[in-house]
């Protein structure tokens, strides 16, 4: 029998989880990609200066996935099409994977997440909002332009990160494997892309967080 939650149920439901991302510790459905064992063997410890910049990285990193977590939400919340929502929650759940993989990653590196993650969280859900009340083609076409430009930066990130960072260089890889899949899912459901002054737009937010989050 499939339940059926009410909106009610769901602005809660959603509240805790906004709660969750921005303040819990997480837990991933998947084991964190690894490098080849050998390869990690043979690795040498990073340097002060590399294991700061690989930090920077990883908590900018962070602040993406605590953005997708608000985008999916916001976005599976305004959605009146319930096999959009499954497929928004379904991808969502994938991120608090990311978010958990680069939070680990953060703790390892002895860094910490961006301390203007709740400010991040409700930027991106009103953003989020505002994309699903345009209909569920556009809010759809907001997902794979956000998740095209993800994976831009994070092939950047694997050219940044030190050579023999391995563990975080694995995270990062599978990472953006899994956001190609999730702009071609859009895609395949129907999504069409922003028109070009709100894609400008989103690279010029997308700038001011990285850059942001990159120190704070």
């Amino acid at each position: 029998m499939k339940i059926t939650f009410s909106p009610i149920d769901r602005l809660v439901s959603v509240m805790d989880q906004s709660l969750r991302t921005v303040w819990s510790h997480h837990h991933a459905s998947r084991p964190t990609p690894c490098p080849d064992p050998q390869t990690a063997a043979e690795t040498p410890e990073l340097d002060e200066a590399e294991r700061r910049l690989s930090g920077a990285l990883m908590r900018v990193n962070h602040v993406g996935e605590v953005c997708a977590q608000a985008l999916y939400t916001a976005q599976a919340l305004a959605t009146r099409d319930e096999r959009l929502r499954e497929q928004l929650e379904e991808a969502s759940r994938e991120e608090t994977d990311h978010l958990a993989w680069t939070e680990q990653r953060l703790k390892e590196l002895g860094d910490r997440p961006s301390l203007l993650n709740p400010l991040w969280y409700a930027g991106a859900f009103a953003i989020g909002w505002g994309a699903a009340r345009l209909g569920d083609r556009a809010s759809l076409g907001f997902v794979i332009e956000t998740e095209r430009q993800v994976e831009q930066h994070l092939d950047g990130h694997l050219q940044r990160l030190p050579a023999h960072d391995h563990a975080s260089r694995a995270i990062v890889a599978q990472m953006r494997d899994d956001e190609i899949r999730h702009a071609e899912a859009a895609q395949a459901a129907g999504g069409i892309r922003p028109p070009l002054p709100a894609r400008w737009l989103m690279r010029a937010a997308a700038k001011v967080m990285t850059a942001t989050a990159h120190r704070i």
